[in-house]
């Protein structure tokens, strides 16, 4: 028998609301967000969920660099890496200068996360 359940996800940022806004537009999810602005969320109507929390004095990470290390990223489909980008740039993101690969691109979220757009 699982000792929990339901694990969520959540983001060290500066603005909560500024960091659930733009993923639940790019998911189309539902935002939440806590009246002191301290914590956000974002959910699905099929359950799942990615949270924000408010961090004073938040650093970026340094993407690929290790100085501030990403610590992990979101890698989200798509099904035209064209369209993806266009739709997350109008949305806030950042396209990294660094791209590594062919199939997805990295972005960062407007908080400076890195996530990437994949080819699904």
């Amino acid at each position: 028998m699982a000792i929990a359940q339901f694990p969520v996800t959540v983001l060290d940022c500066p603005d909560p609301r500024v960091l659930a806004e733009f993923y639940g537009a790019m998911l189309d999810w539902g935002v939440q967000v806590d009246e002191d602005g301290g914590w956000a969320e974002v959910r699905a109507d099929h359950g799942h969920s990615f949270c924000f929390q408010r961090v004073d004095d938040y650093a970026a990470p340094d993407w690929p660099g290790q100085e501030r290390p990403q610590q992990f990223h979101l890698d989200v489909n798509v099904a035209d890496l064209d369209e993806g980008e266009k739709a997350v740039l109008e949305l806030g993101a950042t396209k990294h200068e660094h791209q590594p690969g062919t199939t997805f691109r990295v972005f960062l979220d407007p908080a400076g996360h890195p996530f990437c757009l994949c080819v699904s």
